[in-house]
């Protein structure tokens, strides 16, 4: 995304008006999601800085249709640029952010990218409570795969369950980068990363849903609303035209 990232994180790039990021605040709020940990590497402190001066009341000016309940309570940061120098990928960043997310063994959390534009998606709390009686380690969004990923990574199942490797006849979809988790999946014997991360290790998600995948874990849905991302400035310049 250079050199449009090179004063400002990617995660803050503007699409309609409006930061990436704030997008993904906005649909989390909506869906009665009360608390988000936003994991931070390059130039994070703008990210803090920018919901330093988003306060509680801003959000529920903007949702004023919602119902107190619902609105989001808070933001923090999780900074990784700050404590280690560098970036966690995004198993060690959810490891690292995990005593915020689900300081509970049951608990279930979402897992968005800052740099992914999805306005039509619906966070709700029956997705959550579909994930959470069914069982499994994680549940992914799917996508129709975008030109710059035309091989896709995951197919599903008649039965719904997530593929590594697509069946004759079947056709492997893009990861959207939207799912639901369970925290088990980021503990052993599925995650070797010690719990909270404290030692900095850095670590992708994929090897991780992929074993997961293979032992019949992840359950998985096609979505085909409208879905970008957002990792080139031709793509946001893209959108911003099409406003």
């Amino acid at each position: 995304m250079r050199p449009l990232t090179d004063s400002c994180p990617k995660p803050l790039l503007r699409v309609r008006g409006r930061p990436l990021l704030q997008w993904w605040v906005d649909a989390l709020a909506r869906g009665g999601v009360h608390d988000i940990v936003v994991n931070t590497a390059w130039l994070g402190e703008q990210i803090e800085g920018y919901f330093s001066v988003q306060p509680y009341g801003v959000l529920r000016e903007q949702l004023s249709n919602v119902e107190q309940k619902d609105v989001l309570t808070s933001v923090r940061c999780s900074h990784e640029g700050r404590d280690f120098g560098y970036a966690l990928e995004t198993a060690g960043g959810i490891v690292r952010a995990l005593p915020w997310l689900a300081p509970q063994p049951q608990d279930v959390f979402w897992v968005v990218a800052g740099d992914i534009f999805a306005p039509d998606f619906v966070i709700s709390d029956e997705a959550v409570q579909r994930f959470a009686d069914s069982g499994r380690l994680a549940h992914l969004w799917l996508v129709p795969n975008p030109p710059h990923n035309l091989k896709g990574d995951f197919a599903i199942a008649p039965d719904g369950l997530a593929l590594n490797d697509a069946p004759d006849g079947a056709v492997r979809h893009t990861f959207s980068t939207v799912g639901l988790y369970r925290r088990a999946l980021f503990e052993a014997p599925w995650c070797d990363i010690i719990d909270g991360n404290p030692q900095g290790t850095a670590a992708p998600l994929a090897p991780l849903l992929r074993r997961a995948i293979g032992a019949g874990q992840v359950s998985a849905e096609l979505y085909t609303g409208a879905w970008t991302d957002v990792g080139t400035p031709e793509r946001l310049a893209q959108l911003n035209a099409s406003d």
